[in-house]
């Protein structure tokens, strides 16, 4: 066995460490699950072995489930059914060891302290108790990436807790601590740190015996089919999918079938199911984009994979804030909590103390929910220091200006910070959509300036844009990763240009909301359209959420900026401007595309048809999919137009980019990924029908038009299914 460790001890008890050579997490990979053969045969043929536990030999979980680069490799290939026929044995390999550990006729206990996730449960899940530390967590988060759970979870989960918290589990794809896990019947014991392996030999030696109860004669599923809460499950799910997902995620489709399907067979049988099923998901253009994007492109992205070579690694010990707003407060947190000291600057003390609250909120919420003890909260806000003196910046690594949108008022806070820092220092703006190169004007060293562009709310949003000027040095991009890899964000590297990647590419979703909206298209079409392509919200409801007047404020700049003639009727511009003018700014003030009445729900404001009278009121399945077009086509050949501009140069910089920005559609892997799933020939002669129609909005790139010439594609075509 090349990743466990086995050891016998007196009572005849065998603990497989498990414990995969050069890698800080364990996860399965071909070598791993080889080895569950090789233990299932120790088990079975020594007969000193009375019963066996397995473990981690890792001190920081039990294991992350299947190594998602090896499987991700012929993902999304759409194998025809022979090849996928004569694959079944190769990805059903781990699904197939698990059984036979099941039935090999021993004890079997699981010892998990940490995580336990994926097929780290379910090997967890094959065994015959499961022992779980109260700081363990377990789940099947397969479904977040696209994928089933394919090792017997969607099989042994259903049998243990029953369909309805089953179905919960895998739809959702969220761990639960082990509380939750014993609750629900997944773990049945759960102890303190560190006592998980004393635990389970303690059952196998009091008599544990190695049989599932699905192999026992007379076992009955709890709330089974035809249970109240069974049929429920049943009857229900289908409408919760499609009310949350419309009908993009097919893993979420799958895993309901894979359920209701293999309920009422014998356990061999309904693995079968179940792998089928697994592979038919794995298949899907859907999975191979999600797997790459969601985790392997994320996961390289998060180790600082675009960062230049040759340049030492940077640490920052103390970093200043300047502006204490809502954007400002928020990246002062980000800092405290990974122990940054930080100095929170803004022009009164009021606003200063009132930027340092939002931590003292945060930690104060913390506390109250046992996930921080008091005395780590004192510490994180005891390291933001809120005052109004530049002085207090002396000796910070890095400054990160989150000021009001404004060139002057950035340009006088950079010259104030700068004279307070040393040489080396990092200056970075928070600007959203101002030229970095033009800001960096004010700076006295325009090769420390660069963009840290953060999302709102900076706790929760782990994407980070970094936005490299013309002068920008490699040696600041560098200490500007380095720095996101030490506050556990996702950076996006970008070239300088107005809106840079996701506030321009974002821009177009609603945009093209208006223009549909000015068409005559209903309000409420358009929304629901928005939600149904996959976006979080509709594009009229997100400009309310962003604030029509931010949103003309930028567009009004631009005007500015570039010359450009003053909008006339009709165009998106010219909307801005007359809600504006009616004092309609959108969420924040209550008053928007829609009405926001004190505790009651949002309603449509009549004043809209007013301005756009509704000429297309009922939808159709034609429509439908013509306005998921638009929608969608306009953000990912806007983001095409950014790689053919080299405003992004890779194409997991845009997709990853996109999804974690702002939401863009999930189950396509981000808009490159999206193209390359239609086809770049099929999706460039698609916006030219839609730039035919709508105009040049559409027009696809040079680049995008080359590559259809030459039959290329931005990501390599998955592998061959093997045998």
């Amino acid at each position: 066995m090349n990743n466990f460790t086995v050891s016998v001890d007196a009572d005849g008890v065998a603990t497989f460490l498990f414990d995969v050579p050069g890698r800080t997490m364990n996860t399965f990979t071909d070598s791993a699950v080889a080895d569950i053969d090789a233990i299932v045969a120790a088990i079975r043929d020594d007969a000193s072995i009375k019963g066996a536990i397995l473990a981690s030999g890792k001190s920081n979980g039990f294991c992350a489930g299947a190594d998602l680069g090896e499987l991700g490799e012929t993902a999304g290939g759409q194998a025809e059914d022979p090849a996928r026929e004569a694959a079944l044995p190769a990805t059903s390999r781990m699904s197939r060891a698990l059984r036979a550990l099941e039935t090999v006729g021993k004890p079997v206990a699981a010892a998990i302290e940490g995580i336990a996730l994926g097929g780290g449960f379910e090997f967890a899940l094959a065994a015959h108790y499961r022992v779980a530390s109260t700081k363990a967590k377990v789940g099947l988060p397969e479904v977040t990436i696209g994928l089933l759970p394919g090792a017997g979870g969607t099989q042994r989960v259903p049998r243990l807790a029953g369909v309805s918290a089953a179905l919960d589990l895998m739809l959702t794809g969220a761990p639960v601590d082990a509380a939750k896990a014993k609750a629900i019947g997944i773990v049945d014991e759960v102890v303190e740190p560190g006592q998980a392996l004393a635990a389970a030999k303690a059952w196998i030696m009091n008599g544990g015996e190695g049989v599932q109860p699905w192999d026992r004669k007379g076992y009955a599923m709890p709330d089974g089919p035809y249970s109240d809460a069974g049929s429920a499950g049943f009857i229900l799910t289908p409408a919760k999918i499609m009310a949350k997902s419309y009908g993009n995620y097919p893993a979420q489709k799958n895993i309901a079938r894979c359920v209701y399907e293999g309920f009422n067979l014998p356990m061999d049988s309904a693995l079968r199911v179940e792998a089928r099923l697994f592979l038919d998901t794995q298949q899907s253009p859907q999975a191979r984009a999600m797997i790459r994007s969601l985790f392997l492109s994320k996961q390289a992205l998060a180790k600082g994979g675009a960062r230049p070579k040759d340049v030492p690694t940077y640490t920052v010990k103390k970093a200043a804030v300047l502006g204490a707003g809502m954007m400002g407060a928020g990246i002062a947190y980000a800092q405290a909590r990974v122990g940054i000291d930080t100095v929170l600057i803004d022009v009164a003390q009021a606003g200063a103390d009132k930027g340092k609250g939002y931590s003292e909120t945060l930690v104060a919420k913390a506390v109250a929910k046992g996930a921080m003890s008091q005395a780590a909260a004192d510490e994180l806000v005891g390291r933001i220091t809120a005052t109004t003196d530049y002085d207090a910046i002396k000796g910070a690594d890095l400054v990160v200006e989150a000021v009001f949108e404004d060139r002057a008022l950035k340009a006088d806070v950079t010259k104030r910070a700068e004279a307070q820092i040393g040489p080396d220092a990092v200056f970075a703006s928070n600007t959203s959509t101002l030229p970095i190169t033009g800001l960096s004007e004010a700076a006295e060293r325009p090769a420390n300036f660069i963009g840290i562009h953060f999302f709102s709310p900076v706790d929760r949003m782990e994407l980070v844009e970094i936005i490299v000027g013309k002068t920008t040095s490699q040696e600041t991009l560098a200490k500007a990763l380095d720095y996101c890899k030490q506050l556990k964000k996702v950076p996006i590297v970008v070239n300088d240009s107005r809106g840079f990647f996701t506030s321009r590419v974002f821009d177009t979703y609603i945009r093209e909301g208006l223009e549909m909206l000015i068409e005559g298209i209903a309000p409420a079409i358009i929304d629901n359209v928005g939600r149904m392509t996959g976006m979080p919200r509709g594009p009229l409801e997100l400009l309310d959420d962003v604030a029509i007047d931010l949103v003309d404020r930028v567009a009004g700049q631009r005007r500015i900026d570039l010359n450009l003639p003053a909008p006339v009727a009709g165009d998106t511009d010219k909307f801005l401007i007359d809600m504006v003018g009616q004092d309609r700014w959108g969420r924040k003030n209550g008053k928007g595309v829609y009405d926001y009445p004190q505790g009651e729900p949002k309603r449509l404001w009549a004043g809209l048809a007013e301005m756009y009278p509704v000429k297309i009121s009922e939808s159709s399945p034609e429509l439908v999919e013509h306005l998921k077009q638009r929608l969608l086509y306009r953000q990912a050949v806007e983001a095409a137009r950014c790689m053919d501009e080299n405003v992004v140069t890779a194409a997991r910089d845009a997709d990853v980019g996109a999804i974690l920005g702002w939401g863009f559609a999930p189950w396509t892997g981000g808009p490159i990924s999206l193209i390359d799933s239609v086809g770049v020939a099929g999706f460039t002669a698609a916006c030219e029908a839609l730039a035919a129609q709508y105009g040049e909005r559409f027009a696809p790139p040079a680049l995008l038009k080359t590559m259809a010439e030459m039959g290329e594609r931005f990501y390599p075509a998955p592998k061959p299914l093997a045998a």
